[in-house]
């Protein structure tokens, strides 16, 4: 209701509690509801990106956060199936300076893997770039192809790009040669289709910082020009484009300038 108030076409939402390893479960006939709901306003499986939890970490060194963590994941992809929808975006995680970078990632890899083969086929897990900040895992391109390449079931796996998260790992997103480098390296590393949306949100932080702080579109360091470009770019047609921008007075703003970007290619 809100993202159709504030004339949105796509929207997130958390399954759980992100902070906690358990919810409750959701009833059936909550679950009903928000079909409905949804397809009242118009909303599709392929407009809604559901976030997991934050205290998911898929290459945790503690054997019982891992566990947890698989625990969590599997019960949030099964959430995710009750309601009708058919991703779930989510962090890769942390090595805590406890395993190198190389085992992390494969850990990440054997997470996926397991949690695929323990979940409903129709729901697909998606990878979303870091900060860096920490230990964080998944703040370049490369970390995120090799995951990507330990998963078995490539199909049930895609990518969202946050955009303040790639600015502040070092991609140079406001510049056009920067944006363009990016995606040259995105197909490269990880290939054009396994884009299955994107958190789109300008960086009050600098380039290269590796500090997650969102800022309003246009009003950081990141500026208006690549949400100009990035609007006007078939490779984000059909996908969800996210906003999580700090200021919800801001959102009507926000969406409404977003579309006109589109709406002026189309012209």
């Amino acid at each position: 209701r809100e993202a159709a108030a504030i004339g949105a076409r796509a929207f997130a939402l958390n399954l759980t509690d992100p902070s906690r390893w358990k919810s409750p479960a959701i009833p059936a006939s909550e679950a009903e509801a928000f079909r409905a709901e949804c397809a009242l306003a118009g909303f599709t499986a392929a407009q809604i990106l559901p976030h997991a939890g934050f205290v998911i970490n898929a290459a945790s060194p503690d054997a019982r956060k891992l566990k947890l963590s698989r625990l969590a994941l599997a019960d949030e992809m099964n959430r995710a199936a009750l309601l009708g929808l058919g991703m779930l975006n989510f962090h890769p995680g942390a090595h805590l300076n406890a395993l190198p970078v190389e085992d992390a990632l494969a850990r990440v890899a054997e997470t996926i893997n397991i949690t695929l083969a323990e979940t409903p086929a129709e729901v697909s897990l998606i990878i979303e770039n870091t900060a860096g900040q920490g230990t964080s895992l998944g703040r370049d391109l490369h970390e995120i192809a090799t995951i990507l390449s330990a998963v078995s079931d490539s199909a049930r796996v895609g990518v969202c790009i946050d955009s303040a998260h790639a600015f502040a790992a070092g991609y140079d997103l406001a510049s056009d040669e920067g944006y363009d480098a990016f995606w040259q390296e995105f197909d490269r590393e990880i290939g054009r289709d396994r884009l299955r949306g994107m958190h789109i949100n300008d960086s009050l932080k600098a380039c290269g910082s590796r500090v997650d702080r969102h800022a309003p579109i246009g009003r950081g360091m990141i500026g208006r020009h690549f949400f100009e470009r990035l609007m006007a770019d078939s490779r984000t047609d059909g996908i969800p484009l996210i906003l999580e921008t700090p200021d919800p007075a801001l959102w009507t703003e926000e969406v409404v300038a977003l579309q006109q970007m589109a709406m002026k290619e189309n012209i």
